[in-house]
């Protein structure tokens, strides 16, 4: 894992004025991203170009799209942004190979957690790609929006997205015409969203990032297909559930919502499943023995949450993993799913993955792949950070404060 050398003197980019003076102080780690991102543009233009993307995703633009990430890079027009975004020659899928390659290099942990979730982008009009009226977990309701599904990863050194996919209602994929409108590969076939969740999955795997667990909301909980799969490998999983979906209580099918609904007042056990926003995330728990998989040596179980401040509250995942797994690190891995919400919270308020104002499957597959660059440069900033204070608490005291403690005061990051 890379760190920046405590004594390394962080000076101010030498792209532009504006992006310079917000990013100020993390010349190390962009410098490092553009030698990531060089070879995958055979253009030196569309080259430098992505990398200012980047550089204005990260300014303080108040919204990332084309327009206000030109004026910031000092450009009149936005045209050459948006050439970049919908026509320039390069590959978005390689270039989040490699996104994933940098993230794991970084963040890499044998505890590391896949984290399944589905954000939404309101939008206007019915011509961007994937469009409909739909149901928005971040609008909280049904809105027009298209939906991302994304995996992120989940370690003790931070987190990031490291892969996504654009759903396409059926609405989209039963009319060819439009999908042509809006360059939408001819062979794009409808696809759910634990089936896409399951394209993520087989990228990750094949690529052999380094994650003991799965977890994900009840989307992919309750389908079957996508937990059987993963029992196949055998890997394992703590996966939410609906209070609709059955499971399998001893020799009986039973629904989970008639199981809570006969869960005793005793024997719950309060552990904590990670720090928030606010402190520790005190939750109470209990599990119960789910008919045996396959699997020898691997147990199922149903996972039981009951909310502190109102005890009728209650979440339900399904759980598989080895027999011997104890309690608290299945609360460990339910409650890492906070993480990827927490990314996408940071990743639409920091470096604008919501802020497009593209229409086009190409356009939007390349915004969000360089705003998860963006992403994962602030998380890989805050990994090196920890380890540059731990070694200056261990050396000396720590120096006055300089570019890289205001960049950190902006970014409400440590800065000691």
């Amino acid at each position: 894992m890379q760190r920046i050398d405590e004594t390394t003197e962080l000076s101010t980019l030498a792209a532009t004025d504006a992006t310079a003076g917000t990013i100020a102080g993390g010349q190390a780690y962009l410098a490092d991203v553009a030698r990531r991102l060089a070879p995958y543009f055979a253009r030196a233009q569309s080259r430098h170009r992505a990398q200012a993307y980047v550089q204005g995703l990260l300014s303080e633009a108040e919204r990332k799209n084309s327009w206000q990430v030109a004026e910031v890079c000092g450009e009149s027009t936005p045209y050459g942004f948006q050439y970049m975004l919908s026509r320039a020659d390069w590959d978005a899928d390689a270039v989040r190979d490699e996104l994933r390659l940098y993230s794991i290099q970084h963040l890499a942990d044998p505890t590391g957690v896949l984290v399944l979730d589905e954000t939404g982008f309101l939008k206007k009009g019915e011509h961007s790609a994937g469009v409909a009226r739909q149901y928005s977990g971040t609008a909280g309701n049904v809105e027009n929006c298209q939906i991302g599904v994304f995996l992120g990863y989940a370690s003790p050194l931070g987190h990031a997205l490291l892969d996504r996919e654009l759903y396409l209602p059926k609405g989209w994929t039963d009319d060819r015409a439009r999908c042509r409108q809006a360059g939408i590969p001819a062979d794009r076939p409808f696809a759910t969203k634990p089936q896409l969740a399951r394209q993520l999955l087989t990228r990750a795997f094949a690529a052999g990032v380094p994650a003991q667990w799965v977890t994900g909301d009840s989307v992919y909980g309750n389908d079957r297909r996508l937990r059987i799969w993963l029992e196949d490998r055998p890997q394992p999983y703590v996966l939410a559930v609906s209070g609709q979906e059955y499971v399998w209580l001893g020799s009986q099918q039973r629904q989970v919502k008639t199981i809570l609904a006969s869960r005793p007042a005793e024997g719950w056990t309060r552990l904590s499943a990670g720090d928030g926003t606010k402190g520790s995330r005190w939750y109470d728990w209990r599990w119960l023995p789910l008919a045996a998989p396959q699997a020898p040596d691997w147990h199922r179980w149903l996972l039981v949450r009951r909310s502190l401040s109102t005890p009728t509250e209650l979440t339900a995942y399904v759980v598989f993993a080895p027999h011997a797994t104890p309690l608290q690190e299945v609360v460990r891995v339910a409650g890492s799913r906070w993480t990827v919400e927490s990314g996408f919270e940071e990743a639409k308020g920091e470096v604008g993955l919501d802020h497009d104002e593209v229409r086009s499957w190409t356009a939007w597959y390349r915004h969000i792949t360089l705003a998860m660059w963006a992403l994962a440069l602030l998380t890989v900033m805050r990994a090196g950070t920890i380890a540059v204070e731990a070694l200056k608490k261990s050396r000396r005291p720590p120096p006055a404060a300089g570019p890289l403690a205001a960049f950190k005061a902006r970014r409400g990051l440590t800065s000691r």
